[in-house]
């Protein structure tokens, strides 16, 4: 005799099924990430044999072996970590640009926030901008607070219409225009020299990494997500639609403006040290999200997860494409990135807006 399976039962345990799948998806990439990360410190200019780069990194001193313990800890691994913390950051914020925007083409990127922060450091470069301390941080300096002058400057805009989601694109994408033009300004008043430099910065670069912009980028989306946190399910119920989300007891507003200033935070971290490095913020959420879907609990970590794969896997590229040298990894990974999505867009069956 057929025991018929109650409804809540059979919910329960699909749901069950679903979060198993979720949590796997997760840790498959998260070990896919791991790979990569090896991967990347062993490739190079340099030739490194595997059992170094690996003595190297378990040796907290890397001084096993001198030679690959100095190319491992003092060049490679923090290329590779900061790398991590860019594709992390980025992921997490066009997941959540796209989230509180409802549409699938918002990234850091295409709103403006990268933009800005070439010009901060275009004009740092030909000005001869210098802090009275910490010199060193004079470019990435100039960089973050260009970044954070056009998230206020797009909040300012949006917050005149009353921060709908319709005006906050149009608002970013003025602010885009706006400050590539001023960053072309810059770039033709430049002597040649100072013009090499700017296009350089611009183009986005591993190179420039070092252990500070590790501590310093990883603290920041360290502390975006720790903001996040508590409104991961207003942000589920954001993507239901403003009205369902208000009848929720979500204040939709509030949660875009706070949201909003976590992306800004997030990116000017991201792209003060490295560069402009675009589609990251683009394709992780998207992938992300046709792997577990629209719950933020699963898709911000996803994410972020991918995003840095992207930028880890655009990272090895850039060193095989020219044998003994670094090709700036901002160019890699539009040139990856698009064939990638467009693979993606055409082979799915499911659609996802």
């Amino acid at each position: 005799m057929a025991i018929a399976t109650h409804p809540h039962m059979a919910e329960r345990d699909g749901y069950t099924r679903l979060m198993f799948r979720r949590v796997a998806v997760t840790l498959g990439a998260l070990l896919g990430l791991t790979a990569g990360t090896v991967i990347d410190i062993l490739v190079g200019p340099s030739f490194l044999a595997v059992g170094d780069v690996l003595a190297a990194l378990v040796n907290a001193d890397g001084r096993a072996d001198t030679m690959a313990g100095v190319i491992v800890h003092d060049i490679r691994l923090p290329m590779t970590l900061t790398g991590i913390v860019v594709g992390a950051s980025l992921g997490v914020g066009g997941a959540l640009m796209q989230t509180i925007l409802g549409n699938p083409l918002a990234s850091p990127y295409t709103l403006g926030f990268s933009a800005a922060a070439g010009f901060g450091a275009a004009l740092a470069i030909l000005t001869g901008f210098t802090l009275p301390v910490l010199p060193a941080f004079s470019v990435p300096v100039a960089a973050f607070a260009a970044a954070t002058l056009s998230a206020m400057l797009v909040l300012g805009l949006a917050r005149v219409k009353g921060l709908k989601a319709e005006t906050m694109i149009l608002a970013g994408i003025a602010t885009l225009f706006l400050f590539q033009s001023l960053q072309s300004l810059v770039q033709y008043m430049a002597a040649p020299e100072v013009l090499q430099e700017i296009v350089f910065w611009t183009f986005g670069s591993l190179l420039k990494a070092d252990w500070t912009s590790v501590w310093v980028s990883g603290a920041i989306l360290a502390a975006g997500l720790c903001l996040l946190l508590p409104d991961i399910w207003r942000l589920t119920a954001l993507r239901l639609g403003d009205q369902r989300a208000t009848s929720l007891g979500v204040n939709t507003e509030r949660l875009r403006l706070r949201s909003f200033a976590i992306v800004s935070l997030l990116t000017a971290g991201a792209v003060s040290f490295v560069g402009t490095v675009g589609f990251i913020g683009l394709v992780a959420p998207h992938v992300a999200r046709m792997l577990v879907g629209e719950d933020q609990r699963a898709l911000l970590p996803l994410s972020a997860i991918v995003g840095a794969a992207l930028m880890i896997g655009a990272s090895i590229a850039s060193k095989l494409i020219a044998p003994g040298a670094v090709v700036p990894i901002g160019i890699v990974t539009a040139v990856v990135g698009v064939p990638f999505l467009l693979g993606i867009i055409v082979t799915q069956r499911r659609t996802f807006w």
